[in-house]
């Protein structure tokens, strides 16, 4: 069934989404908030800021209107960054109706309050219009998923049905959607890889090899683990596609650009010096501020979190991190 698809960010991954669902067959309408994107779309069929090679469908179409993107839309993916997401759907309220399902794409944590996108959603959007929410999330990146290469990943929600619909909209050639029940669980890990995933970068940027890196994975996932189930997540999610599939990808992908902000952390680079050269958000650098503030909020050991943190916040080197890391008290594996 032929369904109105509204985006609600024009990065990469909004843009990956868009193609997707184009080529799927449905009414694709995409907002950006530079104008300049928007016109390269509708004219030229290319995003010009976000994968400027990949030619999207022409029935794809851009607005910088965010009131009339909505306009009848049946799906509204949220592919924006976390911080964002507040003000835009503020901006968004006068045209949700509960008809609609929220397809929430964005991989964080809100800074000031730590608070998930599905919390953020229920605190702005009044129960009485509020749509359907599902998570979208696991191991994709953007560029693989426009060029057809094998991808699964996880609708998450409280409601079967709203997950069955996304996961029937979605699933498209080379695009697989499972679904779980599990929000909580596909949030968080989806949130905390990115941390994990600078990490992963740090320790390649020192020059340690794989030993290291199979290591700092294997304990990423213990705190992933640890703190989504202090909040209520279930197990088998961290076990799959939103926990350890997208924890593998981010932490080992050279598309990762959270591990490249890692890797040029541990190469004695600047964080200051590396924004400036990048092009694209890398999520983890505010997610880990939020993540570091829920673990002490909730009193859940993460000592990986907690020298990520030190070395983007707190002028910490990324050898005195790792050496921090190696010099922690011996304990039992599954101490948690």
């Amino acid at each position: 069934m032929v369904k109105r698809v509204t985006i609600i960010g024009a990065g990469s991954w909004g843009t990956a989404l868009a193609v997707v669902a184009a080529r799927a067959g449905h009414q694709v309408h995409l907002w950006a908030r530079k104008a300049v994107v928007v016109e390269s779309i509708n004219r030229n069929h290319v995003n010009s800021d976000y994968l400027a090679g990949t030619a999207l469908p022409p029935s794809v179409r851009a607005t910088g209107d965010i009131s009339g993107v909505l306009n009848d839309a049946e799906l509204v993916i949220l592919a924006a960054p976390s911080h964002a997401t507040r003000g835009l759907l503020t901006d968004m309220l006068p045209a949700l109706q509960s008809e609609m399902i929220i397809v929430s794409a964005t991989k964080g944590i809100e800074i000031e309050t730590g608070k998930r996108i599905s919390e953020v959603v229920a605190e702005v959007v009044p129960e009485v219009t509020r749509p359907r929410f599902v998570c979208l999330s696991g191991p994709s990146f953007a560029r693989e998923v426009v060029e057809r290469h094998p991808t699964a990943v996880v609708a998450a929600s409280e409601d079967p049905e709203a997950a069955r619909i996304v996961q029937s909209d979605l699933s498209f050639e080379s695009l697989r959607v499972y679904r779980n029940d599990d929000v909580i669980g596909t949030e968080l890990g989806g949130s905390v890889k990115n941390v994990m995933a600078i990490a992963a970068g740090i320790v390649a940027g020192l020059g340690f090899g794989s030993n290291s890196i199979a290591a700092l994975i294997t304990r990423g996932l213990a705190e992933m683990t640890r703190l989504a189930l202090r909040e209520g997540a279930k197990l088998e999610t961290l076990m799959g596609l939103a926990g350890l599939g997208d924890l593998v990808l981010t932490c080992t992908g050279t598309l990762s650009r959270n591990r490249f902000v890692g890797q040029e952390l541990g190469k004695g680079r600047s964080l200051e010096e590396i924004n400036s050269s990048m092009h694209e958000i890398a999520e983890g650098v505010k997610t880990t501020l939020a993540v570091k503030r829920l673990a002490d909020r909730l009193g859940v050991e993460m000592p990986i979190t907690n020298e990520v943190h030190a070395v983007l916040y707190e002028k910490r080197s990324a050898r005195d991190a790792a050496n921090e890391l190696m010099t922690r008290p011996l304990k039992e594996e599954n101490n948690r």
